[in-house]
């Protein structure tokens, strides 16, 4: 039975005995405490409180003890939505971008999603496996302690099975949790192109069986938007993913609002996922609902877009999450560090709400609360130590900065 006590933290954030999705202005609550100490058994909190009450409730010290020298000690980040299995990146179309030319222009000379899907199905599933275990060891590093990764650039059966069958591996590889989703509606492969319909009988006829059996995702994902799958064709395919048992989270309201949302909410969606575009109807409609928002900053900052509207959905009550949205073409970072920082930056989140938003909300968007998004006895000792930091606000204020020292996955330091 290993046992770790970790003393003179100099604030441990995120305590709460019982936790519970955060909404509207329980958002910017985020308990913490000063001159603290964490008790970690065979990885897992067992303990926690002021030094002052260490005596007490830890009277026999055990014999592994680390002094966190003044560290700030959080909960490390629930990374709920990424793309991050693909073959190769795409600072190609990023010059493109620079020289004016438009997403349509890029798409036509072959770029985009189905730039992502051609070189993904050329690479075996060794090659992505390798990548993307690399690339998660590296976001880990930087105190991500929990991640969702999509399907999506396969867009055929063998492509979207084999990058499934990637991240089921990835699951039993690497030690942070990891959740799954079949995106196969990301986009319509050329070959179907002038026949939707074909494409959604593949979908369903033909990927999602297999799915099933071999238990290949946690949920299904549909990009609804213009020139890409309509409201109606959201729900067929998100209706056959339920049939199958896999829960909805949904790509909606990127570019347009088109009725994604409230049919997300009608469908029992875990989350709505992107949100540049909202009305005010869609505001209330998700306020109302117990589908959390997840917000991508850094996709609409990579992109040039307006940034999602943080303090108005906040405001009405919402609840929300953050996310990296971490791929080749949109978003390629993963690290939430930024992530934080942006929100607060750009959209105007203070502190509080975008670290509570990306832990303990973005462990409600990947069904994980009970092990992750904050200090509390029995979760995962998942855990960002920070270098020294003058105060919380420092964390997004200095955004430049890797404040991150090191990190704890299931009680031990990576």
């Amino acid at each position: 039975m290993a046992v770790l006590l970790i003393t003179n933290i100099k604030q441990l954030i995120g305590t709460c005995e019982n936790p519970s999705l955060l909404q509207g202005k329980n958002l910017s609550k985020l308990p913490l405490i000063d001159d603290a100490f964490i008790l970690v058994e065979d990885g897992i909190i067992v303990d926690y409180g002021a030094m002052y009450e260490l005596e007490l409730k830890v009277p026999h010290l055990p014999k592994n003890i680390i002094d966190a020298n003044a560290a700030f000690v959080l909960p490390t980040w629930c990374d709920s939505h990424t793309h991050i299995v693909f073959a190769q990146t795409r600072e190609e179309e990023f010059i493109y971008k620079l020289k004016g030319m438009s997403y349509a222009e890029i798409a036509a000379k072959g770029g985009g999603i189905l730039n992502s899907a051609n070189k993904l199905n050329d690479a075996t599933e060794d090659e992505l496996f390798n990548s993307a275990y690399k690339r998660i060891t590296d976001v880990s590093k930087l105190g991500t302690g929990a991640i969702e990764i999509k399907s999506g650039y396969g867009l055929t059966v063998e492509g979207e099975l084999k990058m499934l069958r990637v991240i089921k591996r990835l699951k039993e590889k690497c030690s942070i949790p990891i959740k799954a989703t079949f995106l196969g509606a990301h986009t319509y492969p050329l070959a179907f192109k002038e026949n939707h319909q074909g494409y959604i009988e593949q979908l369903i006829n033909e990927m999602l069986p297999v799915i099933a059996k071999e238990k290949l995702a946690d949920y299904i994902d549909c990009f609804c938007e213009t020139g890409f799958f309509s409201v109606q064709e959201m729900e067929t395919i998100v209706q056959a993913g339920i049939a199958v048992g896999l829960k909805p989270k949904l790509h909606v309201n990127q570019l347009n609002s088109i009725g994604g949302i409230p049919l997300a909410i009608k469908l029992n969606a875990l989350s709505v996922d992107h949100l540049e575009t909202m009305t005010d109807e869609d505001i209330v409609s998700l306020s109302h609902s117990g589908t959390i928002g997840t917000l991508l900053p850094t996709a609409a900052f990579f992109l040039r877009m307006p940034f999602q509207p943080a303090r108005q959905l906040i405001d009405a009550g919402c609840a929300i999450a953050l996310a990296s949205d971490y791929n080749p073409g949109s978003s390629p970072s993963g690290n939430m560090n930024f992530v934080v920082a942006l929100s607060c930056i750009q959209m105007k989140m203070l502190p509080q709400e975008a670290i509570n938003a990306a832990t303990i909300n973005g462990a409600y968007a990947m069904e994980m609360e009970n092990m992750l998004g904050s200090i509390t006895i029995g979760k995962k000792a998942n855990l960002i130590f920070t270098k020294p930091v003058p105060s919380l606000a420092y964390l997004p204020y200095s955004f430049g900065e890797n404040l991150v020292d090191k990190v704890m996955i299931n009680g031990s330091f990576i």
